[in-house]
């Protein structure tokens, strides 16, 4: 007979009976080990587990269901297939027999052609086992080899986070009186968001706030460029501004750099990415603030005196129509007056009902703020009330970023 048995147990005190099912056993092709006790089965299952135990039930001390529930209690990755011999044909001994863990029984005296057919069944079940058992190893080391993929990963993007956060190195910062502050939350390990400042000299500024089409990778890869084209360090870099008289930088208009911006994207092929942007300069002296909106939610514009008002005409979002062009608005900012730029991270935020938040959520998230505080505390306070009010089931779904200006002429 061949199949998942080869090696079979018979345990039995009466060493004729051992004798009559070992000749069966190996005129049929299987290695027959024998053992006149429950203990001496035990040993011999702890040094080398059998396919299959046949075990009389009533032996002088461990008896075989005794012996089975041993058997199941040990650790081994090898099942063995345990048939009780016995000659109690009660329904409630059999019972009690199989919640010990036996999977089979046969009544003394044993038929030669009832054992056969009750070792092929056993043989059916171990070999669908054994296949199970091999299936789950590979299943368990494809999990494993994927752990450590993702583990790589993981720092991978740890890693990229860090190179992300280097694009914003200040959330905060003075010019002259006036401030801008930024919040960047991505809403995994790095996201799409970006927001960032920059001043080519005193009483000129420009900051903006930009969100790249998609999630993860690819957009961050996208924000990395976008940094770099607006760079706050290398003003050669930057397409927001132009040398003069080889002397010293100054701003481009706000719709030339969208214009500029849109040119580059649309250029490189292969790129499917776009991203929506506010981007603003603004004049520290006189207040005259100048805006180009592409496609990112209107800005907020809080007066000091507590009125608010959402700006801006819409636009198209850059990269995604070429040779567009855009408009930009001019406004002047009062002593005292903040302008908030910010991504639909915050306004199409789930909340707990499923809707979003929208316009209207965001202002009475800002009117729970302290207008007293500063800049950087007044971004972190209006994310906090925010996530006190979105979905908990599904947390932050999209990247959560925003730029505050708050003008204060010198």
């Amino acid at each position: 007979m061949t199949g998942s048995i080869r090696r079979v147990l018979v345990v039995d005190d009466s060493r004729l009976q051992r004798r009559i099912l070992a000749a069966s056993l190996k005129k049929w092709g299987f290695d027959v080990v024998e053992a006149e006790s429950g203990e001496k089965a035990m040993e011999i299952c702890q040094a080398e587990t059998p396919d299959l135990i046949l075990s009389d039930w009533m032996m002088p001390g461990m008896n075989g269901l005794e012996f089975c529930q041993a058997l199941r209690k040990q650790a081994s990755d090898n099942y063995s297939y345990f048939i009780l011999l016995t000659s109690k044909s009660e329904k409630n001994e059999i019972a009690e027999g199989l919640h010990s863990g036996a999977d089979d029984f046969l009544t003394k005296p044993v038929s030669s052609d009832e054992l056969r057919a009750r070792i092929s069944a056993g043989e059916r079940i171990l070999r669908m086992q054994r296949e199970l058992s091999d299936k789950n190893k590979i299943v368990s080391e494809t999990l494993d080899e994927l752990q450590r993929v993702y583990d790589a990963i993981d720092k991978d993007l740890m890693q990229a986070r860090k190179i992300q956060e280097s694009l914003v190195p200040e959330l905060s910062r003075d010019f002259g009186s006036s401030n801008v502050s930024l919040l960047l939350k991505p809403c995994g390990h790095i996201g799409g968001d970006l927001v960032g400042m920059f001043s080519p000299g005193e009483n000129r500024l420009g900051f903006y706030s930009i969100d790249v089409s998609g999630h993860g990778i690819t957009s961050a890869m996208m924000t990395a460029r976008l940094g770099g084209y607006l760079s706050s360090k290398h003003f050669d870099q930057n397409v927001a501004m132009e040398k003069r008289f080889n002397r010293f930088y100054a701003l481009k208009r706000p719709e030339d750099v969208a214009t500029i911006l849109n040119a580059r994207l649309i250029a490189d092929t292969g790129i499917e990415e776009y991203f929506t942007m506010a981007y603003c300069i603004v004049d520290l002296r006189s207040g005259l603030l100048k805006l180009v909106q592409a496609g990112h939610p209107h800005p907020l514009l809080l007066r000091k005196d507590g009125t608010t008002e959402f700006i801006g005409q819409g636009g198209v979002p850059v990269g995604l129509v070429p040779d567009i062009s855009y408009s930009q608005e001019e406004l002047h900012l009062q002593a005292g007056d903040r302008l908030l730029l910010y991504s639909d991270g915050i306004t199409e935020a789930r909340l707990e009902n499923g809707e979003m938040l929208d316009d209207e959520g965001l202002l009475d998230l800002v009117r729970q703020c302290d207008t007293g505080q500063s800049g950087k505390e007044f971004l972190d306070e209006l994310y906090w009330n925010l996530t006190q009010i979105m979905s908990k089931e599904h947390g932050l779904e999209d990247d959560v970023s925003a730029t505050l200006f708050e003008y204060h002429p010198d």
